[in-house]
C-alpha cells in the first residue's frame, strides 16, 4: 500500500487536458493542475481550468511563461512578471492556499527553483510552495514513463507525482498507469506530503537554502 497525490503541470491544453479530466473523473480521483499563466489568457484554455476546478481539482500557479527557472533570472521583477501576473489570471479559479510550483528545467530540485526576491514575494503574499518527490519524466519518454512512475510509487510511502497535460502522447497511458497503481495498492489523495511544501501560507516551514540561488545578489554587486 502507498499514498499517491497526482499533479499535472504546464497546461491546460485543449488536445490533452479534457482526456486527463475524463480519466480522473471516471475513477473519482482529485488532482492539482499547476497552470501556465500565458495559456490562461486563451479563453478556451481558461474554460478547461474552470472545468477542472468545477470537478473538484485544485488550480495552482506554475509561472507565466515557464521559460527560464526563477533561480536563473537576473530580472529583479521576475516574481511580479512570473508569479503575480499568473495569480491575477487565475483569480477565481485558484485554490485559496495560493499553491505555487516553481520549475527547475527537467525536474531538478536545486537552486534553479528560487532566488531571494522570489522567496520574499511568496512569503509576503501568503503563497504555499509545492515541490514534488516523484517525476517519471513523461515528457521525455511518453510511452515508457509508466514503468518508472510505478517504481517511484513503490519506493516510498507517499508520492507527489509530477505529470504533464501536454500533447506529447504521454497521457494516452494515464488510464493504464492509474489502474496499475490502484491494483498495486495506491491510495489516491489530493493533499500534499508535508515535506514537499517548504513554504506554507507565507511561512517558511522547512529548510529551503538548497532551492535558492544567489544570482540576484551577484548581479547587483559592483
Amino acid at each position: 500500500m502507498f499514498d499517491l497525490t497526482l499533479s499535472f503541470d504546464n497546461g491546460p491544453e485543449p488536445e490533452v487536458t479534457p482526456l486527463v479530466l475524463d480519466v480522473l473523473r471516471e475513477r473519482g480521483i482529485k488532482a492539482t493542475f499547476f497552470v501556465i499563466g500565458d495559456k490562461l489568457a486563451d479563453p478556451e484554455r481558461r474554460l478547461l481550468a474552470a472545468r477542472a476546478r468545477d470537478e473538484g481539482h485544485w488550480i495552482g500557479n506554475h509561472t507565466y511563461t515557464h521559460s527560464l527557472p526563477l533561480g536563473l533570472q537576473h530580472d529583479p521583477d521576475a516574481a511580479e512578471h512570473e508569479i503575480a501576473s499568473t495569480q491575477r489570471l487565475i483569480d477565481g479559479l485558484a485554490h485559496p492556499q495560493r499553491w505555487f510550483r516553481p520549475f527547475g528545467g527537467g525536474g531538478n530540485l536545486d537552486a534553479r527553483l528560487l532566488k531571494p526576491s522570489v522567496v520574499d514575494h511568496l512569503c509576503s503574499n501568503d503563497y504555499s510552495c509545492v515541490l514534488w518527490n516523484a517525476i517519471p519524466r513523461d515528457w521525455d519518454d511518453p510511452d515508457g514513463w509508466t514503468v518508472r512512475a510505478l517504481a517511484q510509487c513503490g519506493a516510498q510511502a507517499w508520492s507527489l507525482m509530477v505529470l504533464h497535460d501536454l500533447p506529447t502522447g504521454a497521457m494516452r497511458h494515464l488510464e493504464k498507469f492509474l489502474d496499475s497503481a490502484a491494483a498495486a495498492g495506491a491510495r489516491f489523495r489530493q493533499d500534499f506530503p508535508p515535506d514537499c511544501v517548504p513554504i506554507r501560507a507565507g511561512k517558511i516551514v522547512l529548510p529551503i537554502k538548497s532551492y535558492v540561488s544567489s544570482i540576484e545578489e551577484e548581479s547587483a554587486a559592483p
